[in-house]
């Protein structure tokens, strides 16, 4: 797929020396620091060294202290309590962090996830009512019903009373509940905003701990799950969460929970994971219990004491991952044939696909799958219930909620944001909405959101890579939305050596520039480059750099994103 290149705005000069000076580095390192708003060396040792210190007192979110009120009073009165969350990673670790912590102070507990298929999204009348029935006075949600506004309702009139701990964004109306925790309130002025759900839950259990004097050592343990919520929520990896993110994958990497390791295991790797490596192989796992069966598979490993307990629903977990990649690739196989047989949707700058047989619980996965094949919104339809489900997913830079905004007389409901969504029709208006899709995407996006963009943080010559740079640029994660790893232009460069053809299309080659040390890299799924770069002609490459591992031996290894040859001048 062709991509642009564009490289970031260049802070002023005089700033980069003076930063470079004060710290005594790089000057493309300072130019690092100045695109994240670190302009001296207060900001910077703050950046560099989080501390748990830097974690926000719980008691300024709105509502905690009624929530922690309400709990207490539940602890004294015996009351039956309920956790409920999500079905997807953020709403099984919320869950089971919260779970776990209060069972250490009380026995009086249960959980509950809602099914996917039969409950849908979020707060369910069917979870309500199954709270009634068993007496439960008290439900804490997690990671959902900002927006259930008549489902509280419901439970007020029974009776019950809720918690809501959740981080999307409030409608016009807040649930009457007993107390909601969500800094994206109006009225709420919590100083960090982007929080998962999972990192809520936490601040619940930090209120409670810091209200009963219990030392907050007793709480690091919990940080893995919050570390596994933020990765695979694709929240922002700034401030509060930074700070989480790190300890939580210090835990992840040193001593991780029974559960954690169980996946971990199964991953074929139990050491130095990334956030990137938990979103592509914890998360995934996580996920498919919930996308192909029950997602309290996920609950149970995670809260696992035992190593029989956890062996035995990791396998299930396993299979069901396995169950998933198998829907996954054939509905993706399917949908790319079904696309490139049709010239008609091959020129369209949208893509709509349907088959009633699909299923839902990997339809999102294959949406992103053809996004990054054809790059341009696309949705992904099959029947459930009786109505048409759907899964949407969008380029950078195009609002996929207005354009269903646009076709919303088309739609039973949707819901969403600028990036994913999801949506429910008739099967009599699968037809009918494809065209409308196509004409507000036609209407409204440019010709270079369709084209995806590579951005290029600095430009930088290989001399300038040595142990002290990468050690530096390490400190820069953890690395997610908001903070990612820097992407570097280097020109002129040449291989050394041979450059091989490994896997189904990748590049796995050493390159050298001028007279400078040579790096191996690696660039997937850019084949097609290889007769050219191999004739001994100069081409510039945009790339990470990260740390290779094989055999207890570590290198420097540049993971390549885009070569463009002199010969052809062809941008990837």
């Amino acid at each position: 797929m062709q991509k642009r290149w564009s490289i970031k705005r260049k802070p002023g000069e005089a700033e980069i020396i003076k930063l470079s000076a004060e710290l005594n580095i790089d000057p493309v390192l300072s130019t690092l620091l100045l695109h994240r708003q670190i302009s001296n060396l207060e900001q910077a040792r703050y950046f560099f060294r989080p501390d748990i210190n830097h974690l926000h007192d719980p008691f300024l979110m709105k509502d905690m202290e009624k929530a922690i009120l309400r709990i207490e009073q539940a602890f004294a009165a015996g009351e039956k309590i309920m956790i409920y969350g999500d079905y997807d990673v953020d709403g099984t670790t919320s869950v089971a962090l919260v779970y776990s912590f209060f069972k250490n102070y009380y026995p009086n507990l249960d959980y509950y996830i809602p099914d996917r298929y039969k409950e849908g999204y979020g707060i369910s009348t069917q979870g309500i009512d199954f709270a009634h029935q068993h007496g439960i006075s008290l439900i804490i949600a997690l990671d959902c019903g900002i927006k259930s506004v008549d489902k509280i309702a419901y439970a007020n009139t029974l009776g019950i009373d809720f918690i809501i701990c959740d981080h999307h964004t409030p409608g016009e109306i807040i649930p009457d509940a007993t107390a909601v925790l969500d800094p994206k309130r109006l009225d709420c002025e919590y100083p960090y905003k982007e929080l998962s759900g999972c990192g809520i839950g936490f601040k619940l259990i930090q209120a409670y701990a810091q209200k009963n004097n219990i030392p907050f050592e007793q709480l690091m343990s919990y940080l893995e799950l919050v570390a596994i919520s933020i990765a695979c929520d694709i929240v922002h990896i700034t401030g509060e969460n930074r700070v989480l993110a790190h300890y939580g994958l210090i835990k992840i990497n040193s001593n991780p929970c029974i559960g954690v390791k169980t996946l971990m295991l199964a991953a074929g790797r139990t050491e130095n994971y990334t956030v990137s490596d938990i979103v592509f192989t914890i998360g995934p796992r996580i996920n498919a219990a919930g996308r192909i069966d029950d997602a309290k598979h996920a609950v149970e490993l995670l809260i696992a004491c035992t190593d029989e307990v956890a062996t035995a629903k990791g396998s299930i977990i396993n299979l069901k991952n396995i169950e998933r990649k198998e829907h996954d690739l054939s509905i993706t196989d399917a949908a790319l044939s079904m696309i490139d047989s049709d010239p008609v949707m091959v020129a369209r700058k949208s893509t709509v696909v349907f088959n009633a047989d699909w299923h839902k619980g990997v339809i999102g996965i294959v949406a992103s799958r053809l996004t990054e094949k054809y790059y341009r919104p696309t949705i992904v339809l099959t029947k459930s219930n009786g109505h048409v489900a759907g899964s949407a997913r969008s380029v950078y830079g195009f609002d996929l909620y207005e354009a269903l905004c646009g076709c919303s007389d088309l739609l039973i409901q949707f819901g969403g944001h600028k990036y994913a969504a999801g949506l429910t029709m008739a099967p009599e208006n699968v037809e009918a909405f494809s065209q409308r899709f196509e004409e507000v995407v036609n209407a409204t996006i440019t010709d270079e959101m369709l084209v995806q963009e590579i951005r290029i943080d600095a430009e930088l010559k290989f001399k300038q890579i040595d142990a002290k740079f990468f050690r530096i640029l390490s400190q820069f994660g953890p690395f997610g939305p908001e903070n990612m790893s820097p992407v570097f232009l280097t020109k002129n460069v040449y291989v050394s050596g041979n450059a091989t053809l490994v896997g189904a299309n990748h590049i796995k080659m050493t390159v050298i520039q001028n007279d400078s040390a040579s790096f191996d890299c690696i660039a997937f799924n850019m084949g097609e480059y290889l007769p050219k770069i191999s004739k001994g002609i100069p081409f510039d490459i945009c790339y990470t750099i990260e740390e290779n591992v094989w055999r207890e031996r570590r290198s420097i290894q540049l993971n390549i994103k885009g070569i463009k040859t002199y010969e052809a001048m062809i941008v990837d």
